[in-house]
Order: structure tokens, then sequence, then C-alpha cells
């Protein structure tokens, strides 16, 4: 894989770093990858080097590419941590061929001269689900704002589950119906909300390696074209510690993909998902607003029909919590609900096994009955 031509443009509305990428060993055509941001926020936004590298190199990973060789330089510091994130895939993941990934050439000059971002400023990856608003809350609980880790900056990326798969389409409409939602809870925070957009998923929009390895790459890419801006991205986690597994966004991964000027730091990995939820219900404008659904429907921000959405409802249901929010229209849960999905499956059953005494303390025992028996064809 080569990446080449990197360029940073202006038009009436955005700021767009973007680069070529050309595959050496496999079939796939040339294609420009881009991250941009609107003109508001030009200002610290660049076409990095290392925001493609580290964008890039799972794509190269997975379809068997040789050698990422690029004509720009790069932050040592980070290809010594894509040295080690390619070796811990290597030991978690197969690529189509069936064989473990074997780490690659990176052919990258070393840059030397590395700004320090002066004064350092914070930021953080907002989805507006419970783990990114868990975290958020948690910033502003513990951090004075006098602090460099105090959160200025919150960005929403576009091309990752809203417009990441090629043929769902783009649906920005989704996107700025999210974007509305969260600007309320951003604001009530006193964090600047950024929205950003990005194509680099469509280098090879597999599900499996897109759950499994690739996800948190691109997130760190984002960080990594607004070095000039911050100098320290909060990433929220997505499970805890007991549930760690092989994760495109993990805390082993993450952080090796920091520069020596962008730090990148995986978070509340210690909070188990109800902790979470905890939180951020007793912050009322983020519990009115939250977003969880991945369904990206037109006429709802969360579907209430996705099991990613009835997994929620039952949560809150079983924290006694389901009526005290906006963010769903329906105000319970039923057994068909819950029976239409197969709990098993992609370490599901960590979030809803300890649902089942808690629903048996809300009289919810047709709920708790029913994850116990579908937990039972757990292999």
């Amino acid at each position: 894989m080569k990446i080449l031509d990197f360029n940073l443009t202006r038009d009436s509305d955005f700021v767009t770093a973007s680069a070529r990428v050309i595959f050496e060993d496999c079939s796939r055509p040339e294609q420009t990858v881009y991250i941009k941001t609107p003109l508001a926020f030009a200002q610290g936004f660049g076409a990095n080097p290392d925001a493609f590298l580290v964008g890039c190199l799972l794509p190269g990973l997975h379809l068997g590419e040789r050698r990422i060789f690029m004509d720009q330089k790069i932050c040592p510091f980070l290809k010594e941590g894509i040295g080690v994130a390619m070796n811990i895939l290597s030991h978690w993941t197969k690529g189509p061929n069936g064989r473990r990934y074997s780490p690659i050439e990176i052919e990258a000059n070393p840059r030397g001269n590395i700004p320090i971002l002066s004064p350092p400023r914070a930021g953080m990856v907002m989805s507006g689900g419970m783990d990114s608003l868990a975290a958020l809350r948690l910033n502003r609980l513990h951090y004075p704002k006098a602090h460099p880790g105090y959160v200025r900056d919150s960005f929403f990326l576009h091309g990752f589950d809203i417009g990441g798969v090629v043929e769902r389409g783009s649906k920005y409409h989704v996107f700025d119906r999210a974007m509305e939602a969260i600007s309320k809870i951003t604001r009530d925070a006193d964090t600047q909300l950024i929205p950003v957009y990005t194509n680099i998923r469509h280098l090879c929009d597999e599900r499996e390696l897109w759950l499994d390895s690739f996800f948190g790459a691109v997130l760190a890419a984002m960080a990594h074209t607004f070095s000039n801006r911050i100098n320290l991205m909060f990433i929220a986690s997505s499970y805890d510690i007991p549930n760690l597994h092989p994760c495109g966004s993990h805390p082993l991964l993450d952080p090796e993909y920091s520069s020596f000027g962008v730090r990148l730091r995986h978070r509340d990995y210690e909070l188990s998902r109800l902790e979470k939820i905890k939180i951020v219900s007793g912050w009322d404008v983020a519990f009115q607003n939250f977003r969880v659904c991945l369904a990206n429907v037109p006429d709802h921000l969360n579907c209430g029909r996705c099991e990613k959405c009835i997994r929620t409802m039952t949560e809150l249901t079983a924290l006694g919590m389901l009526h005290k929010t906006r963010a769903f229209e329906a105000d319970e849960v039923t057994v068909e609900d819950i029976e239409q999905y197969d709990i098993t499956i992609r370490v599901r059953p960590p979030f809803y096994r300890p649902l089942i005494p808690l629903l048996r303390d809300q009289g919810r025992d047709d709920l708790a009955d029913t994850i116990e028996r579908l937990l039972e064809k757990e292999t």
C-alpha cells in the first residue's frame, strides 16, 4: 500500500485533509480518503500524515498488503506504537485467508520536529451514547476547568456508524438530527461540539474487521488531524475490565495509536454498563437526549426496535428508569422485544446477565425468565 499526495483544501463550507491510497498486493482500486470538518474549525486542523497511517493500517493488514509506503515523514513515537498494535492484532485476529495478521513494514522517514501544543488542550470522541456521555460527565465532575485534561472539544464523526456502511447511504439528515440532540448536551457541559466527516471506513467495510480491529484506529486518525488543536483525546470504553476481549477499540490498542504530540486515552473501563447508565441518569439533559441506536432510522433518534435499543431499554427497566427518559417513545419492554434477538452473540451476554436479579427486583420476572432461557443457548 502506498499513501501519497497529501493535501489540505478548502471550499466554501469545509476544510478537507486527503491522501491517495494505492493498493499494491490486492485488486482494490486506488482511492482518495479524506477527513474534513466545517471551516469554523479549520484552525488546528491539518493533513497530518500520522492520521492517514493509523487510518489505513487495518485495511492494509486485512487485505494482505506487505508494506505501507508513505512519501511524508511520520512521528517515530507513533511508528513504534503501530508496531506494538500490529503484534497485538497478530495474536487476536485472522484475515480473510484464515491466517493471523502478520506485521508489515512501515516505510516512512521519521519526523524530527514535533510541535508541542501550548497551552495543552483535551478533546473527546462523542457519539451521544452512554459510554461517551458518562465519560464527559465524569470529566466535568473530576477535572477543574483550569486543568489541561478538562475537555474543551467533543468530536462527532460521520462515516463511523452513520454514513459508514456504503450500501446504507450517507444519511446526512440522520447525522444532523443527532448533532442537534447532542449539541443540547455539549452546550450544557460547556464543550465545543465539532462535526467531522470521513470515508476511511470505506477502504474495507467488512463488518468483522470493523468491530474486531478497525474502528478505534479511525477515531485515532480523526484525532491526529486536529493535532494543532488538541494534544489529548479521550475515547470512552465499550466494555469493562471483566469482559475485555479483542475489539476495535481496546485499552491495549488505543494508546498505541498515540504520537508524541497527540495522546490517546481509553477511559472508564473500570465501570460496568449499568454504572455508566446511573452516571448519565443523574444528568438530566443527557438522560433526555442520549443516542444509542445504530439503526439510524429516518424518523427517530432511537428507533426502540433494534437490539441496541431493546438492550438499553431493558437496562433502564432493570434500574427502574425507563419511564424517566424521553429518549425512547416506549416506556415498557416486552418478552417479544427481547426474544427476537440472539443475545448470546458478540459478547452480548455480559450486558444481559447482570439484569436478571435487577429485573426480578422490579417485578419483571417475565423479562428475567426470558433472558435466563435465551442465555442457556450460549456455548
